[in-house]
């Protein structure tokens, strides 16, 4: 049996690896060649004099820029370093390795070619504006890191102001994958999303998000008690009723929550509760186990806070959980959102959506939640791995096709079309990392 020691040791080796390998590599991505040099003399294709032909057939019509450059397949990741993980506003250059990261990801898992930009800004009218000027060279905007509650806004701005589909991943993704892996939690343990008492630790941008998809998926709002810093959300909080326009969709949750009224913190939000939805401050002890003893039986705890939950799964497990879900890779459960960005911006991609819409979001949750359900379902297994070949095209499968339902998308496809195309796209990313590694261009770690 794994000890304590055993479960701790486990959990600090990423971070000691990384502080080999990163020095090591200097970096996670690079720019790579998607055309070929067979000598010199193509330098007068891609470039000068050639390049001309390309440039005036989009001038005359712009929508060209998509058969002529790599703009449908290419995102911006944004950030300002103001909410990365859980270390907090920590800048744009310490937040790079992350954006690093999550190119890599996106180019691995997705296809899609995703290029950092962490701005030295924290004002949200100049990341507004840096990214409508960013516009023209990209297919995508992925939002990441940014502090509530200007991350609303922003968002809110830019889904109004560009004409290509941004997305905030701490929002938009890390509810849809909460929303898959609840799905499949309440199949283990034999509960129904409309029955059943949500206590909800932190009401940031996830569980902003998560709040309004899991209304939408049946949750009623009346049977869930959600805490913030202050305590519980409630309709006579008056600090937050005075600072409403700041706080908007904080104030919403307080008038359309806590029937009972239930006053107090972490403890109170989740006596008697099925399921505990934690996106807060890392742990590992700002959940309580005495709190997660008083829940309902077969009770189910999602502690997703990064690099270290708000509870240490082994102690929930021992409090009295059935079933204990992270936002780690190195622990059974992981609802990280990396299970869900690659697939939706891959379909949102191919199909040229004009944005991303939370019923794209709910059908992208749909098919993770399936995906794993085909696997078969345990209190160890609500999720599928990353690794799952099929996950990410019929994640983006799902999305384009409730992009065409909605009329947001500019391209109509058929769904095999669009599986085929991600099930290529992914093939030849995936083909180059491997080549690139048996070539030794990319090295052997030490």
């Amino acid at each position: 049996m794994t000890t304590k020691e055993e479960f701790l040791a486990k959990a600090k080796k990423p971070a000691e690896d990384a502080m080999l390998l990163h020095p090591f590599y200097k970096g996670k991505v690079q720019m790579a060649l998607k055309c070929p040099v067979r000598s010199f003399d193509d330098f007068a294709i891609w470039y000068t004099p050639g390049v001309a032909a390309p440039c005036r057939a989009i001038h005359d019509e712009p929508e060209r820029v998509y058969e002529h450059t790599n703009k449908a397949n290419t995102i911006a990741i944004v950030s300002d370093g103001t909410r990365v993980l859980g270390l907090g506003n920590i800048g744009p250059e310490a937040g790079l390795p992350v954006m690093e990261g999550k190119a890599l990801l996106f180019k691995y898992l997705g296809g899609v070619d995703a290029i950092p930009l962490c701005l030295r800004t924290e004002n949200p009218e100049e990341l507004v504006r840096t990214v409508e000027i960013l516009e023209p060279s990209f297919g995508g905007i992925n939002l990441e890191d940014i502090s509530q509650p200007k991350c609303f806004r922003i968002l809110d701005r830019l889904r109004k102001s560009i004409t290509i589909p941004v997305w905030h991943d701490d929002q938009q993704g890390s509810a849809t994958v909460l929303l898959a892996g609840l799905l499949n939690a309440l199949k283990v343990v034999g509960k129904q999303i409309d029955n059943i008492k949500i206590a909800m630790i932190g009401i940031g941008a996830a569980n902003v998000a998560a709040y309004r998809l899991l209304k939408a998926s049946g949750a009623s709002p009346g049977s869930m008690v959600v805490c913030d810093r202050k305590g519980t959300l409630h309709k006579q909080r008056g600090d937050l009723e005075a600072a409403q326009d700041q706080y908007a969709e904080k104030w919403r949750v307080c008038q359309e929550t806590n029937d009972e009224s239930v006053r107090g913190g972490i403890t109170e939000a989740m006596r008697d509760a099925d399921v505990c939805i934690a996106f807060s401050a890392p742990g590992p002890n700002l959940i309580p186990c005495e709190a997660i003893h008083a829940m309902a039986t077969d009770a189910i705890v999602f502690a997703c806070a990064n690099p270290i939950p708000e509870v240490w799964p082994w102690e929930a497990a021992e409090a009295g959980t059935r079933i204990v879900a992270t936002g780690r890779s190195d622990f059974p459960n992981q609802v990280n959102n990396s299970l869900g960005f690659p697939g939706i911006f891959r379909g949102a991609l191919d199909v040229r959506a004009r944005t991303i819409t939370d019923e794209m979001a709910i059908a992208a949750a749909l098919a993770i939640a399936e995906c794993a359900a085909e696997q078969g379902l345990s209190e160890k297994n609500i999720v599928p791995r990353m690794d799952q070949p099929d996950l990410v095209p019929r994640i983006a499968v799902a999305t384009a096709m409730k992009a065409i339902e909605q009329e947001v998308a500019q391209l109509s496809k058929t769904r095999d079309q669009i599986y085929n195309d991600a099930v290529e796209t992914i093939k030849r990313a995936r083909e180059m990392s491997r080549v690139l590694t048996a070539e030794n261009i990319i090295l052997p770690p030490p």
